[in-house]
């Protein structure tokens, strides 16, 4: 299988919802994701996302997201939103038009477990209760019941948010309250309807006490580069 220069930038962003995986024959023939096989796919991921504070600069200055313990069905959700055009960033709908469904699930195979130890600190059962301004903005979005509890036990398809860069997160919900580019903005009816009712101000601080909490998601730094005969 091709070696796959994959620079997976402003892969994890928030709410992939109801985008589903392709159930075309090769789809149907994929095999579980192998994170041995997804880590010979990966090689220019670490470009960006194993450079901890590496910011991509389109179409704003943002941190790129931690995708290192991020869901494997959202990892693979997400690809494939791309791979539609239902997620329209230039770079990455391209790239995604690259892979077969195999390669997106051995990549999310990969991402999903890289930089997990037996050490690891389990996450808090409950947090403490949110200011009231913030708790009222999560209520607005109904956020838990499709992120799961403390924003990290998400339904299958769907992000662990928790922990996640802000400025990331701001810029993702922006992109869903973006429509008429070509360029820009996320097409995905739950999160667009999710979204919409909120003033920038809101979003900007929702994800910043997003960003605050107890997380599994990590930016794993590459410890070298692979160079190609």
């Amino acid at each position: 299988m091709k070696k796959l220069f994959v620079s997976l930038f402003a892969l994890l962003a928030i709410g992939a919802a109801t985008v589903s995986i392709p159930t075309s024959a090769s789809a149907q023939d994929a095999k579980p994701g192998d994170p041995v096989a997804g880590q010979k796919k990966v090689d220019m991921c670490v470009g960006c996302h194993g450079i901890p504070g590496y910011k991509a600069s389109f179409p704003e200055i943002y941190q790129v997201p931690k995708i290192s313990g991020q869901s494997a069905e959202y990892i693979v959700s997400a690809l494939s939103a791309y791979k539609k055009g239902d997620r329209k960033h230039p770079s990455m709908r391209s790239i995604a038009a690259t892979l077969t469904t195999q390669d997106m699930a051995d990549v999310a195979a990969f991402y999903t477990q890289n930089g997990k130890s037996a050490g690891d600190a389990a996450l808090p059962e409950a947090l403490s209760t949110p200011p009231a301004d913030v708790a009222a903005l999560l209520q607005k979005g109904n956020c838990v019941s499709c992120h799961g509890a403390n924003l990290s036990k998400p339904i299958a398809g769907y992000p662990k948010l928790a922990g996640q860069h802000a400025d990331y997160l701001y810029a993702a919900l922006k992109a869903y309250q973006t429509t008429g580019s070509d360029l820009i903005g996320r097409n995905n009816a739950i999160m667009m309807g999710m979204a919409k009712p909120y003033t920038h101000a809101e979003l900007k601080k929702l994800s910043a006490y997003i960003a605050s909490l107890p997380s599994e998601l990590k930016t794993v730094e590459q410890a070298h580069f692979r160079f190609l005969p």
